[in-house]
C-alpha cells in the first residue's frame, strides 16, 4: 500500500461549537481509533484536528493509503476508517482513523485493476466492470495497491466472481457470488453470431 504522511494537533475543544471554528480555520476535525478501550469496553478515540490542505492528498485520490500521522511530535500509522461530508456542500467535515500495527489484519478495499484482452470482447463483446474494489484483510504491509485480474480467457456472456478469485497473503472478505466483471454481448457480437450460425 502506498503511504503518505498528514500532520494533526490534539483537539482540547471539542463539539459543535468548536469544529465550526476550526472548519473555518481550515482544518477538519478527526479521530483516531486504536487498542485504548473504557471501562465499559468501548473504543476510545484521540480527538484531534488536521490541515483541510493536507486531508485532500488522501481522501481525493483512487489509491488506498496508509496515513503516517503525527500529532503533536507523536507518530501514529492509521487507515481511514470512515469519512462525513456536509449533506448539501460536499465538503469534508470529519474524519476518521483507525490505528494499524505490522502484526493486526486490517480489511480495507483495494481498487481492481482488469489486465488483458478478453477473449468475449475480441468477439464483439463489452466488458462491463460491477465493483470496483474488493475488501481484503492482511496486515497492512501485505496489501497491494491494486488487484490485479487476468480477464483474458473471460469469453462472451460469462463473469468472474469474487469466489473464483485468490491472492497470495490476503484473506478476500468480500461476499464470494459477488459479480466483479462480465463480458455482455452486444448488437455487433450478435450480428456476428447469427450470421456464423446462418453458415
Amino acid at each position: 500500500m502506498k503511504e503518505i504522511n498528514l500532520s494533526g494537533k490534539k483537539r482540547e475543544a471539542t463539539g459543535k461549537k468548536a469544529s465550526k471554528l476550526q472548519r473555518k480555520e481550515g482544518l477538519i476535525p478527526c479521530n483516531l481509533y486504536g487498542e485504548k478501550r473504557d471501562d465499559k469496553g468501548a473504543p476510545v478515540a484521540l480527538a484531534f484536528a488536521s490541515p483541510m490542505s493536507e486531508l485532500r492528498k488522501v481522501i481525493y485520490s483512487p489509491h488506498v493509503y496508509v496515513v503516517n500521522i503525527n500529532i503533536d511530535g507523536e507518530n501514529h500509522v492509521a487507515v481511514i476508517k470512515e469519512l462525513q461530508f456536509h449533506p448539501t456542500t460536499d465538503a469534508l467535515i470529519h474524519a476518521d482513523f483507525y490505528e494499524v500495527s505490522e502484526q493486526k489484519p486490517i480489511t480495507v478495499g483495494i481498487p481492481v485493476k482488469l489486465n488483458g484482452l478478453a477473449q468475449g470482447v475480441r468477439d464483439g463483446g463489452k466488458i462491463n466492470l460491477s465493483i470496483r474494489k474488493i475488501n481484503v484483510t492482511a496486515p497492512y504491509k501485505n496489501i497491494p495497491e491494486v488487484l490485479n485480474i487476468d480477464v483474458t480467457n473471460l469469453g462472451l456472456g460469462k463473469s468472474i466472481k469474487v469466489g473464483d478469485l485468490s491472492f497470495e497473503g490476503l484473506e478476500i472478505a468480500t461476499p464470494s457470488q459477488v459479480v466483479v466483471c462480465s463480458v455482455k454481448s452486444t448488437r455487433a457480437s450478435r450480428s456476428a453470431a447469427a450470421a456464423e450460425a446462418a453458415q
